[in-house]
């Protein structure tokens, strides 16, 4: 019923996250890598199309029902991703998004067991949702991925996950969620960090840009293309997402450029690229763990500072 005809695919996401999933329009407009002004305009332009054509909502003809599975297959897809990593608050985590995501995107993948992109979004959810128990730590903060407990994350949701993977990509339908659900599951699969397999994930990266190419699948391509080629590499590829304009108010291009810069030694530059993203983050976990960077490299320039003033008096004093 979310894709009434009266909307298109992106009004008719919208508006069903608002009416039905029940997210802010704050949380949709960044979903959407919109101001939440515009999209305020849109969701209230959506609901005045449903007024003005007269139609119920209702559920379609069989017919139509492939149509509209983009549509639902999108909202499921959004829910989760709020759920998974909070657009604004003191937690990470909105668990009973996620959860209500995975449960709806299971039931859709029982009624839907031929569809590949069903199945792809399913073992998305659930390798993605597997490292949740891993990525804060006791007292709520974020631990990114290659700092984390491996041990802690959930062992059947990634047999699960890979276990659809398996059974739908050699139908050789390959879609934006399967290639996504891949990318995933080479991350769960690897024994630590330093084992990931990067070229094959620069190489998934490949193929779903040619799917969906959005300003975040190439920011999370360049962060793939640091680890492969280099840190100068990726950050190469952010001045180009940059000079778009493409992500002028969201956090993680300045993120993933602290991070660069910090693999690549600039950590004056890193500490000032943090700290701006953490002014651009309403989430508190991010601030706190943006600025917890900052810091601490703020600090191992300090310590450096002071060793190199202290080593040659204590030379002097010696000889």
């Amino acid at each position: 019923m979310c894709g009434h005809p009266a909307l298109s695919p992106a009004s008719a996401v919208a508006l069903t996250l608002r009416a039905v999933g029940g997210l802010s329009t704050a949380e949709i407009a960044r979903a959407f890598l919109v101001p939440e002004s515009t999209m305020t305009r849109r969701i209230t332009r959506a609901k005045q199309s449903i007024k003005e054509s007269g139609q119920r909502f209702a559920l379609p003809p069989p017919v139509q029902l492939a149509q509209r599975l983009a549509t639902v297959l999108h909202v499921l897809y959004l829910i989760f991703n709020e759920g998974y990593v909070a657009t604004a608050g003191a937690r990470l985590h909105k668990v009973e998004l996620s959860a209500e995501a995975i449960r709806l995107t299971r039931t859709l993948h029982a009624l839907l067991p031929g569809e590949a992109e069903v199945a792809g979004l399913l073992a998305l959810m659930l390798l993605t949702d597997a490292r949740r128990p891993a990525r804060t730590g006791i007292d709520g903060s974020l631990i990114p991925m290659a700092e984390q407990d491996r041990l802690l994350w959930n062992a059947e949701q990634i047999t699960e996950g890979v276990g659809l993977l398996a059974a739908t990509l050699p139908r050789r339908r390959p879609g934006p969620y399967q290639l996504q659900a891949a990318i995933a599951a080479v991350h769960d699969e690897a024994a630590s960090a330093e084992q990931t397999d990067w070229p094959q994930i620069l190489a998934l990266y490949d193929a779903l840009i040619a799917y969906q190419d959005t300003p975040v699948v190439r920011l999370n391509r360049a962060v793939a293309v640091a680890m492969v080629h280099g840190p100068a590499a990726g950050l190469a590829l952010l001045s180009t997402l940059d000079a778009d304009g493409a992500l002028p108010d969201d956090h993680r291009p300045l993120a993933v450029r602290g991070h660069l810069l910090e693999l690549s030694g600039d950590q004056d530059a890193a500490v000032r690229a943090y700290r701006a993203a953490a002014d651009r983050t309403a989430s508190l976990p991010q601030q706190r763990y943006l600025h917890s960077r900052a810091n601490g490299l703020t600090q191992e320039a300090a310590a450096r500072r002071s060793a190199c003033s202290i080593g040659p008096s204590q030379s002097r004093g010696s000889g």
